[in-house]
């Protein structure tokens, strides 16, 4: 039986944009084309794989099903298609990063490592999710968490040093003592690795209290929100070395608790080392480290 080639192409489309209006609009057709489609490649399944969720649609289980099962073979054949009309005539590294890895350490360093290697084309993938090698079209990975995964290439980005900061409009450097704070609203990173309760336990503080908190779930938000002046964060110099250096954002807290973790890690399989572009972008985040070690340690 011959494979609905174009209705699986229209399926991911719809899959990632969850609207039948986005997905036209991506590929310059009318919805009532993509609906079409979608109706062809039901049909030859023999599910249904879509259902309304507002004014878009949603995956069904089996729609999540498959296309967890396709879209990495998808994304092949589009990277694939794209080298062969041309448009990719240099090669392609693809990075997954975390968000607040990608925007706040690695974005501004990047001029450095393209103007080094103008032959490659990067792209970079910032989310949480970690990379399945083996389905997914990903060179290298720099992954939050605690730097256990067998079977891997895994090296430390950097040990950084976790410490609570806010804008100086909100509280001076070294103005508040430790105890202070629980008057103070609160910033957490909901999936860092050190919270404010163990901040507080090694302060001799209560783990819990009436706290006024915001919370999100990317510290780049948090950050973000500190310099704002919303609330006192605790979080890494790695991803605020910025703010720290042009003084938008100082530590309050005099003779604050000194927290050091590695919670970036660099991995990959091992055969990927031997990509040339692979080694290139590691020799190159090694010097970027020694730098801001240099700068910020």
């Amino acid at each position: 039986m011959t494979l609905p080639l174009r209705a699986i192409a229209v399926f991911d489309v719809v899959a990632r944009c969850c609207s039948l209006t986005k997905a036209a609009a991506e590929l310059y057709v009318t919805p009532s084309a993509v609906s079409q489609q979608i109706h062809a490649l039901e049909l030859h399944l023999g599910t249904t794989l879509f259902k309304k969720a507002g004014r878009g649609v949603a995956l069904t289980e089996a729609g999540e099903r498959y296309h967890e099962l396709i879209s990495a073979d998808v994304q092949r054949i589009h990277e694939a298609t794209q080298r062969i009309r041309g448009f990719r005539s240099r090669d392609t590294l693809t990075v997954r990063t975390t968000p607040t890895l990608g925007n706040k350490w690695l974005l501004p360093r990047l001029h450095r490592f393209l103007d080094a290697n103008p032959d490659v084309e990067l792209r970079l993938n910032a989310t949480t999710e970690p990379t399945d090698f083996s389905r997914e079209a990903v060179d290298v990975e720099i992954r939050h968490g605690e730097g256990q995964w067998p079977g891997m290439f895994v090296e430390g980005l950097a040990l950084e040093r976790f410490i609570p900061v806010c804008a100086p409009s909100y509280a001076q450097e070294g103005s508040l003592e430790a105890n202070e704070l629980v008057h103070h609203r609160l910033i957490h990173s909901v999936k860092a690795q050190l919270q404010w309760p163990q901040w507080m336990t090694e302060c001799g503080l209560p783990a819990t209290g009436d706290w006024s908190r915001l919370l999100f779930d990317r510290s780049h938000m948090a950050i973000d929100a500190a310099v704002d002046g919303l609330g006192v964060a605790l979080e890494s110099h790695l991803m605020m070395w910025r703010e720290l250096g042009d003084g938008r954002l100082v530590c309050p807290v005099r003779n604050a608790p000194v927290f050091e973790l590695t919670t970036q890690w660099i991995v990959c399989p091992f055969d990927h080392l031997r990509k040339a572009k692979v080694q290139q972008f590691l020799d190159w985040l090694r010097q970027e480290r020694q730098l801001w070690q240099a700068q910020f340690t």
